[in-house]
């Protein structure tokens, strides 16, 4: 059992006054540091040795002081002599030492004075003997206290994950492989962390190995094996004669060691890489990066990737401090003057349970509960107020067993469990510094309970045991995590399946991304009945999701059962934000967090990103609608016909050609090559693609062209049979009925008019969708929206950062890119209520200087104006700009970013009086004005019973 600070303190200063002004004869250099390891509660002969022989890079034979194996080498000198020249000497070493041998400390010595170099901190430390008593901490990893300081990228880390990664590799290419693989692994992942961490002795995992096994690795499987089965035995319960070494290890308990495996195979190349493993520092690596480490280990591709499964502590705090951490650090402010409040306030907190149920390896439930055991330490010290804590095991209220997880996947789910146990341990080191007496929870008798199940079919509740005699119903008090994303499009069958189920009688559902499962899944489990007999219990959610629950179609089909059904409230929002782990090669996702419950509060909070790669703006607000902005409780729902009184939006013409009647420029010269009189048909035909980026492509438009005539073009004949089989071999009866008019496109919707072009699916990188005004003669297809009679004031309004912050928010996704629709964008739109002329009349001189400015770029060798082309930023040569080109935020020509500020200015004063300030300002004030719009349509059902908590 390590000692306490305490008594390390006392023995440091008897130590400096034994052999303070003593002989400086280099002789008495081995009494010397064995009682200095003796200082820190450590044998010196069993982790160190004196005088090992090392070959140097001259080939010279180089006796090292002392050498603890992948932990420290001392170099010793008589008094006064050179420290520097010792610690050269110590480097002298290092070539002749194996990888694991390597220390991570060097230090030197005259017995007057101590010099520490921390090698991988760069740092060194140097003091007095008389002063040893004050740097004892310095020396804690002799102890098995240890600063920790995790970096996700952290060099170890990766280095961990390749050595561990060849051991599985090998164990499977010998056919050991599957759960007894993944499980093993396990296993001699915690005795790593084990001897690192003082659950173990130091080097007590290593040195049995080194010294029980032999050095061609054919029995090193065996010796795991009785060292597996000694680590699940009790004392009392070990054979009498069992080996000392093996007997030394303690009981851990804990269900870790209780499965029988097979039996392993090594050779001596494994042996060596197990060893390898031992030199590493595995207290370094956090518990929270744990399960990421091995889900790299499984998975050779991603071994150098190590934050590829990893959600960043940074990311995992945005959800649990609004979540619970917050409001109970407040609690503690509050009551921190109050004994018996705080002690009641321990107890509130040691009671919580909490659930993820998406819990992967449990990188969401170790951070929170590491966080939790920090409130408890700030709870202790101030009720300990310097006084000695008599009883350190007592006090402790908080454990493991409070955390449940769900996971879908064996493997993960077991690492989420040993996560947690190495969390517990490292903080019972942290609290065992703090008060300065040793604690360790062995053998493991509470556990986190985490099961390997399908969070979407198994029932929550079943994961806590019925305590009757609580005093309240024994349930979750928050629910919390990083569900899959997993978009609509991208759902295999097992997860479609679950989807159904769970969204059954839900109209529309099948818009709705994966994640959207939990959330519902959630809300029922908020609202299933309570026992009435009992106090009822206020579970808080919050789970991460991509961005598309809070945009276009699927907040209408979510919401709208979430709320109404449900009577579900957002407590609090993290708007946009990139998700990053910091994994080289993965893509960032762009998510939103939503914290939300069935009962109201006073408070509620929305964090915003001004740049989504940065740090949020916090907000408090009285009401967070489903858009995450402030406003009333309300979705915005598909509509047939606009909310204003402005042309309707409707596609452009479908064809359903087959491609017979489309023409790239090459294919019609061709063509017309043989009948040149055939010319009349052609027409330029755009959709989205050839629009935004000026691709040149004509289609045969044959609507009321003579019978007669045509069978004068074989050429063109030839097309129209082709459109004809395109058709009759479709599986769609409608379509095959069409076979009989091929002449002409499925649906035609050509506007007889000049109208406003917009594109159905355009980039979200672009600040404004390049919506235009063409005329008639322009034939569209069904990849663009029309609106028939456009005039530069529809375009105006349409083309304004105010329509933009609309899209934004209630535009569907096609994977990030805006999906313009009529029924949910366009129908929607609050437009200006009662604009004066003098403000429409601004806002079309505005419209039209936009498509002056495009127009200089796309046609530079016109005068300008639109109106002289016809019109219309449409036909280039190849040397010319396109939309594209002119609306890529990165290169947008200035004076057309000037020419749109200026129209958004006029637009804005259509609204009210004085632009906005922001995009948040906007988007609650159209909000606010679609709210005026459809006044009663979304009112609150009757019968609702808001709880406030």
């Amino acid at each position: 059992m390590a000692l306490s600070w305490n008594e390390i303190k006392d023995r440091a200063i008897r130590f400096s006054r034994e052999w303070e002004g003593e002989s400086s004869e280099k002789a008495e250099a081995r009494t010397f540091w064995d009682q200095f390891f003796d200082v820190f509660g450590v044998s010196r002969r069993k982790i160190a040795s004196f005088e090992k022989p090392v070959k140097k890079l001259d080939d010279s034979t180089g006796y090292i002081d002392l050498l603890w194996k992948g932990t420290i080498l001392v170099e010793h000198k008589s008094k006064g002599k050179s420290l520097d020249k010792a610690y050269k000497q110590a480097l002298d070493y290092f070539p002749g030492l194996a990888g694991y041998e390597l220390p991570k400390y060097v230090l030197v010595s005259d017995f007057a004075r101590f010099r520490l170099y921390d090698l991988e901190t760069d740092s060194r430390l140097e003091f007095e003997l008389k002063d040893l008593y004050r740097n004892i901490k310095e020396f804690g990893f002799i102890a098995g206290y240890q600063k920790h300081v995790f970096r996700e990228q952290d060099p170890v880390n990766i280095r961990a994950a390749e050595l561990m990664g060849k051991l599985h590799d090998r164990l499977k290419s010998v056919g050991y492989d599957g759960h007894p693989l993944e499980v093993y692994l396990v296993r001699l992942l915690f005795c790593l962390f084990a001897e690192d961490t003082t659950i173990f002795e130091r080097d007590q995992f290593r040195d049995y190995i080194e010294n029980k096994t032999h050095g061609d690795g054919s029995d090193l499987a065996q010796h795991l094996s009785h060292l597996f089965y000694v680590l699940n035995t009790p004392p009392e319960k070990r054979l009498t004669n069992l080996d000392e070494d093996l007997n030394a290890f303690p009981y851990v308990n804990g269900k870790l060691f209780d499965e029988t495996l097979p039996p392993a195979s090594f050779d001596r190349a494994m042996r060596d890489n197990l060893l390898e493993c031992t030199g590493l520092d595995w207290g370094k690596i956090s518990p929270a990066i744990f399960g990421s480490l091995f889900q790299s280990v499984m998975n050779p591709a991603e071994r150098r990737n190590l934050g590829a499964h990893y959600t960043s502590e940074k990311n995992i705090m945005k959800v649990i401090k609004p979540l619970f951490l917050d409001g109970l650090w407040k609690e503690f402010e509050t009551v921190k003057n109050n004994r018996n409040q705080l002690i009641r306030l321990h107890e509130k907190i040691a009671s919580l349970r909490f659930l993820d149920p998406a819990c992967g390896c449990g990188n969401f439930l170790v951070i929170s509960y590491r966080e939790l055991r920090l409130l408890e330490l700030g709870i202790l010290r101030t009720l300990q107020m310097g006084q000695q804590l008599s009883d350190i095991q007592e006090r402790l209220k908080l454990d493991v067993d409070r955390f449940y997880g769900i996971e879908i996947e064996e493997f993960p789910s077991q690492i989420a469990q040993v996560a947690l146990w190495l969390m517990d341990h490292q903080m019972n080191m942290q609290f065992s510094e703090e008060f300065g007496q040793y604690f360790i929870r062995l053998p493991l008798r509470k556990s986190p309970n985490i099961v390997c199940a399908n969070a979407l079919r198994l029932d929550w509740q079943s994961l806590i045991d019925p305590i009757p005699w609580d005093k309240k119903e024994a349930r979750f008090d928050y629910i919390f995590g990083n569900p899959p994303f997993v978009g609509k499009s991208l759902m295999n069958a097992a997860q479609k399946a679950d989807m159904e189920r769970v969204f059954t009688g839900v109209h529309g559902a099948g818009v709705l991304d994966f994640v959207t499962a939990w959330y519902l899944k959630a809300a029922k489990y908020l609202t299933t009945p309570h026992d009435p007999a009992l106090a009822p219990a206020q579970t808080r959610c919050a789970f991460v999701s991509t961005n598309s629950i809070a945009q276009g179609e699927q907040v209408g089909v979510l919401w709208n059962e979430l709320f109404n059904r449900y009577h579900i409230k957002i407590h609090f929002a993290h708007r946009t934000f990139k998700w990053s782990n910091e994994a080289r090669g993965k893509a960032a996702v762009h998510v939103v967090i939503v914290g939300f419950a069935d009962f109201d509060t006073r408070e509620k909070r929305i964090f915003e990103y001004h740049d989504i790669n940065g740090e949020p703006h916090e907000s408090v607000v009285s009401n967070i609608n489903p858009y995450l902005v402030e406003g009333k409780d309300f979705v915005v729902l598909s509509r047939n016909r606009p909310l204003a009184n402005v042309p309707e939006l409707i596609y452009g013409n479908k064809p359903v050609d087959g491609g017979c009647l489309f023409f790239t420029p090459d294919e019609k010269a061709k063509l017309l090559e043989k009948e040149p009189l055939a010319t009349r048909f052609f027409k330029r035909i755009l959709g989205s693609e050839e629009y935004i980026n000026n691709i040149e492509r004509w289609c045969l438009w044959l609507v009321d062209v003579n019978p007669a005539e045509l069978r004068t073009f074989p050429e063109i004949l030839k097309r129209i049979e082709g459109v004809r089989k395109a058709r009759l071999s479709s599986s769609k009866q409608a379509t095959v009925k069409l076979a009989q008019t091929p002449t002409r496109f499925a649906e035609i919707r050509q506007p007889a008019s000049d109208f406003l072009i917009i594109p159905r699916v355009s980039s979200e990188r672009r600040n404004y969708i390049p919506i235009g005004l063409l005329p008639k003669s322009f034939i569209v297809n069904d990849l663009v929206s029309i609106v028939p009679n456009g005039n530069h004031f529809l375009l105006g309004i349409l083309s304004s950062i105010m329509h933009m912050t609309w899209v934004k928010y209630v535009c569907g996704r096609l994977k990030s890119d805006y999906r313009y629709s009529n029924s949910i964008v366009y129908n929607n739109f609050p437009w200006p209520e009662n604009p004066t002329d003098k403000q429409k009349q601004a806002v079309e001189q505005s419209a039209r200087r936009v498509l002056e400015v495009r127009e200089r770029y796309l046609h530079p060798a016109s005068d300008g104006n639109p109106e002289s082309s016809s019109n219309f930023q449409i036909f280039k040569s190849s040397n010319h700009s396109s939309l594209a080109d002119l609306y890529d935020p990165l290169t947008m020509p200035p004076d057309l970013v000037k020419a749109h500020q200026e129209l958004d200015r006029a637009v804005d004063l259509c609204y009210r009086p004085q632009p906005f300030p922001n995009e948040t300002r906007r988007i609650e004030f159209l909000f606010e004005s679609y709210d005026r719009y459809t006044a009663g349509l979304f009112a609150t059902k009757k019968g609702r019973k808001d709880r406030e908590g």
